[in-house]
């Protein structure tokens, strides 16, 4: 039996039904088995790929893409994934589109949405606004829905907001699994998530948020570490905290990295900005305040700047179990040495774990077309194994 039939075997086990025709917004709102059938979706279509077998389930459609700040790795993650499942991907570009003339919201979504299947959104840079934004597209679009104007109600994958990073810690989450071997192998393994040092500012929370969120299902104990003023938002410790009743895991937070890392199974070194700042940043750009923004960012890179000891160095990876933790970051890296003068990470310990690094990323893909396929396929388990029966090959020479 193939690998992709023993995973479909396992889909019939799992209740899934609920991710049919719905969005994907943060992993908290999905159950154990819904966060089960992702990851066996996504193991059985990459066997499929890997077996040259085709995994086209559409012929026609459109995958609309939308980011509202810089992405390389899930824009071509997003596109891979639509592409491995027969969409085409259109990127909105809301800069050369009549956004840029006052179209509203409403009046967008419904236009984009003619003849798509599924819309990636990135909206991370702005508390309490990213999430918002996705609702408010998503809304438009099942109202378009409901009043005709859409013959099918595409679906929402969450490609990072101001909350979560689902497809990203997702990914991450399948490569740890793969990594210890198997998810019965993850219980008590200690998890260093940590703030490090970085010479620019602004950077999202959804990370470590997600990292949190997701993790701390899994049995493993999660460490949350940063300097005094860098927290992430409250409700989603709370998450983290409501997930150890329910696992059995552990959740605590500390103010130093060395504690953190100290005999740690996996690490997690990256930098983001104080929850307290991007609210305060939120506040000035609806005011329009470019003083205002201009002063907050100098006083954050000044405050970022009294943490370089927050580095991933040599020293510090060998504080880890056997010096040899699973490092992870979702790239790119502040490499010291390399992209700044004093970085995230040194970079003989980026080299060493370029590779697993790597094989992270390359998970997304795969997590995001696992979204698509069970919000698209209403019988999942069936289409895997015609998938996997079928003689259609995705290379015919």
């Amino acid at each position: 039996m193939s690998k992709a039939a023993e995973l479909a075997k396992l889909l019939d086990t799992l209740h899934h039904e609920n991710l049919f025709r719905n969005d994907f917004y943060w992993t908290w709102e999905k159950t154990d088995d819904e966060i089960a059938s992702v990851f066996a979706v996504a193991d059985a279509l990459r066997d499929l790929r890997e077996r040259n077998k085709s995994t086209r389930v559409f012929d026609s459609g459109l995958g609309i893409s939308i980011f509202r700040d810089n992405s390389t790795r899930t824009r071509f993650s997003f596109a891979s994934a639509c592409n491995l499942l027969g969409l085409e991907v259109q990127d909105l570009d809301e800069k050369v589109s009549q956004i840029a003339h006052g179209e509203t919201v409403r009046e967008t979504a419904n236009m984009v949405s003619f003849m798509a299947d599924v819309i990636g959104i990135r909206d991370d840079m702005f508390i309490g606004e990213g999430h918002k934004y996705q609702k408010t597209f998503m809304d438009a679009v099942a109202e378009g829905h409901r009043d005709g104007i859409l013959e099918q109600r595409p679906t929402l994958v969450n490609l990072q907001c101001d909350v979560d990073h689902p497809t990203q810690c997702m990914a991450d989450m399948l490569h740890v699994i793969h990594h210890f071997g198997g998810v019965e192998n993850l219980k008590g393994k200690k998890v260093a998530m940590t703030w490090a040092y970085s010479p620019s500012y602004g950077k999202p929370l959804s990370v470590p948020q997600g990292v949190i969120g997701l993790f701390t299902r899994f049995g493993m104990d999660v460490t949350l570490a940063h300097p005094e003023g860098y927290d992430v938002m409250p409700e989603v410790e709370q998450v983290a905290r409501d997930n150890c009743a329910k696992y059995g895991s552990s959740f605590h937070k500390c103010a130093s990295m060395e504690e953190a890392f100290a005999d740690a199974d996996i690490v997690y070194p990256k930098s983001w900005a104080p929850f307290a700042a991007m609210e305060e940043r939120t506040k000035l750009y609806t005011a329009g305040d470019k003083a205002g923004i201009d002063a907050l960012e100098k006083r954050l890179l000044a405050q970022n700047a009294q943490h370089k000891d927050w580095a991933c160095t040599e020293e510090m990876m060998k504080k880890t179990r056997d010096g040899k933790a699973l490092y992870l970051h979702c790239l790119p890296a502040d490499i010291s040495g390399v992209s700044c003068e004093s970085g995230e990470v040194d970079a003989s310990v980026f080299d060493r774990y370029l590779v697993p690094l790597y094989k992270q990323a390359s998970y997304k893909p795969y997590i995001i077309a696992a979204m698509i396929f069970l919000a698209q396929i209403k019988d999942p388990a069936a289409a895997l194994r015609l998938l996997d029966q079928g003689r259609g090959v995705r290379k015919a020479f």
